[in-house]
């Protein structure tokens, strides 16, 4: 059977992270093995799981680097002697690497979910994310609905200088960041 790579982008509050849990939580009733990660700055909501904003969770491996999911899959299938079905990872565009890691996993044969918002503040994309949307075998751009008005939004504002912001201030959450629709996206 073939492999597949879905990617879930869009802003934040776009129910990004909802949609990979939705996967997993199918894959999980087919009795398939998923092992989650998610960035180790990541600390919102709770350490150790990827949260989405509805409060759905799984349990998630925090990581510093990508290479970590080769090097614990490898030890998980050899310990185990179970082979890993999916790889899926929240927050993507946080891990370095994480490009070529999860293309090089899903050329393995590896099944690859991934969540993550596509460019920064300043409306440049994350050259990680941008390297695995070829791969892709499923793109799902995941709209919010603007704090503004009532149109889906496709891009985060942050409500904070974040050019001169600390790292827990660039990951924020609710309060720090809006989701905006494409005329409100400009307005201060």
């Amino acid at each position: 059977m073939n492999p597949f790579f879905n990617i879930y982008i869009g802003p934040m509050f776009g129910a990004k992270t909802t949609r990979l849990l939705a996967d997993v939580d199918r894959l999980k009733y087919k009795g398939k093995k998923v092992i989650a990660f998610k960035p180790d700055v990541d600390k919102r909501y709770v350490e150790d799981k990827i949260s989405s904003h509805n409060n759905g969770t799984i349990e998630a491996y925090c990581i510093k680097n990508a290479e970590e999911i080769l090097k614990f899959i490898t030890k998980y299938e050899e310990e185990k002697d179970e082979k890993v079905h999916t790889i899926a990872v929240d927050e993507a565009f946080m891990i370095n690497q994480i490009d070529n890691v999860l293309i090089k996993c899903f050329r393995l044969g590896y099944n690859i979910i991934i969540a993550s918002i596509q460019m920064d503040a300043h409306e440049k994309p994350f050259d990680n994310i941008k390297n695995m949307l070829p791969f892709a075998t499923k793109i799902e751009v995941c709209p919010a609905v603007c704090t503004k008005c009532d149109q889906d939004a496709y891009y985060t504002k942050a409500l904070f200088d974040i050019d001169n912001a600390t790292q827990e201030e660039k990951i924020g959450a609710e309060g720090m960041y809006e989701p905006r629709c494409f005329e409100h996206y400009w307005e201060d």
